[in-house]
């Protein structure tokens, strides 16, 4: 179940929980074995061998929650990305040692062969607090039921925002639903890469967009800063492959079509900036992250 992004809603109906930046993610432990899925219904059980011991804590249960690396408290993403794709089992028993995952858990779907998905956030909540212990690498995330106080705790600690969750809403899989709403604490948002232009460095900016219905860019902009000298080489390597010789944008400004380089519009970034011009253009972007977990099919025009 996804959030839409919104305002703080505020009433007796609502509770609220901090947004982690992290990696979404199922837990289901049956049988003393557990088998992480991202969003994408991928396993990714060999990325995090230090969370297997939760697999033994329930007999058989389906949890919901967040993936997070934390630093000084707080989960940091730039840590976390060198987790996220790591599939050989040495490398990733090295890594949980040097830098462990927590997984926060927020949700409880399934229990002993009962699917819970209809029951109400509220009854799901308190069966989840009934029977699960916070462990070595997990912890059961907090919920709160006032929720401008939540926000000020989440802007004192640097959080990436809120969730509010209305208490009597099922879950529904694969659903972006109003009965979650999801409040960042930046403007931020998802752009589908299709080219980059050449500057004083090797990418002087990413041409991001959004799709259409017909499968091309909407062009959003140029984004250039925030782009450190790793991530260039990480871009470049992930970008070079999917070069093509055709403009993946329906429209594209002159000034910024002039060297560029296309790409096929396959990765996604998340980008801060200040606010969108009547055209939908970004002004003031800045690159936050790629958002590998994220589809470009996922990426909608909120312009």
């Amino acid at each position: 179940m996804l959030a839409t992004s919104g305002e703080l809603p505020l009433g007796a109906g609502w509770a609220y929980e901090f947004k982690w930046d992290g990696v979404r993610a199922l837990a289901d432990a049956a049988g003393g074995a557990l088998r992480l899925a991202a969003r994408s219904g991928a396993d990714i059980t060999v990325a995090y061998p230090e969370l297997t011991p939760l697999g033994g804590l329930l007999d058989d249960a389906l949890l919901d929650g967040e993936i997070v690396v934390l630093h000084g408290g707080r989960p940091s993403f730039a840590l976390l990305a060198e987790r996220m794709h790591v599939r050989n089992k040495a490398r990733a028993a090295q890594l949980a040692v040097t830098r462990p995952v927590t997984y926060l858990v927020f949700d409880l779907l399934r229990l002993d062969g009962v699917d819970l998905m209809q029951k109400p956030y509220a009854d799901r909540r308190a069966l989840l607090e009934s029977v699960l212990t916070d462990g070595p690498r997990w912890n059961l995330s907090p919920m709160f039921l006032d929720g401008p106080g939540t926000q000020r705790a989440a802007e004192e600690n640097s959080l990436e925002g809120v969730v509010a969750k209305r208490l009597d809403s099922a879950y529904r899989p694969g659903v972006r639903s109003p009965d979650w709403i999801k409040i960042k604490m930046d403007l931020t948002g998802d752009f589908v890469i299709g080219g980059w232009r050449p500057g004083v460095r090797r990418i002087g900016g990413l041409l991001v967009g959004v799709p259409q219905p017909d499968g091309a860019l909407r062009y959003c902009g140029r984004v250039g800063g925030g782009i450190s000298a790793s991530t260039e080489n990480t871009l470049l390597s992930l970008l070079a492959p999917h070069v093509t010789d055709r403009s993946p944008f329906a429209l594209l400004p002159r000034e910024d079509a002039r060297g560029a380089i296309w790409v096929d519009p396959v990765h996604v970034v998340e980008v801060k900036y200040g606010q969108r011009t009547p055209e939908g253009r970004l002004r003031f972007p800045r690159y936050l992250r790629l958002r590998p977990d994220k589809s470009p099919g996922e990426v909608a025009d909120d312009a």
